[in-house]
């Protein structure tokens, strides 16, 4: 047991420094742009995936918004649960995000999905949709990179495919999206 633990957090480390800090920076920008616009900021995936983007609205909105003279207009597209059954019901489970995005989102505004596998159907009709009306969009993805990667106008491929170490590097980019607002807001 010993070995396998010390194997998992070495891998973890290589998935980490894998990153590149000037594409989280890129993605930092482009949400100081869209803040500055007063655009809107959507994040969406499945599983622990939808557990981060849930999280990220929570620290985008509140915790960053605190630092900032004007708040961030973030909304996780997985966190309303009577919506998302009604559309999973009554159209189908790959519509839950597309049809949330027919509703809220406009030309400028940022969706961001995350996704290990970048193939998730849901994910990627809703990134489908974006791309076609001027919604830009941010893969947070592992390293299949799947359908999301190509749709993508900023990604960031994490260099590892297995669930848990992925969905913890992509909380940490994540966190520091948020973090950059709290920690810099000046910048």
């Amino acid at each position: 047991m010993k070995n396998w633990v010390a194997d998992y957090l070495n891998k973890q480390k290589l998935a980490y420094t894998a990153l590149d800090p000037a594409a989280i920076v890129t993605l930092v920008d482009v949400l100081r742009r869209a803040h500055a616009a007063d655009q809107q900021i959507f994040s969406m995936g499945n599983g622990g995936s939808a557990a981060n983007a849930s999280h990220f609205a929570v620290d985008l909105g509140k915790g960053a918004s605190d630092k900032l003279d004007r708040r961030f207009r973030v909304l996780s597209l997985t966190d309303n649960t009577p919506w998302i059954t009604a559309l999973g019901n009554d159209y189908h489970y790959d519509d839950i995000f597309v049809r949330q995005l027919q509703n809220y989102a406009r030309t400028g505004d940022v969706l961001i999905g995350i996704s290990v596998s970048g193939n998730s159907p849901n994910c990627v009709k809703a990134f489908e949709w974006a791309r076609a009306n001027g919604v830009i969009t941010i893969g947070l993805l592992g390293a299949k990179r799947g359908r999301m990667a190509d749709l993508s106008t900023h990604s960031i491929i994490v260099q590892d495919s297995h669930f848990g170490r992925t969905e913890d590097v992509q909380m940490t980019i994540l966190h520091l999206l948020c973090y950059a607002f709290m920690e810099q807001p000046a910048s």
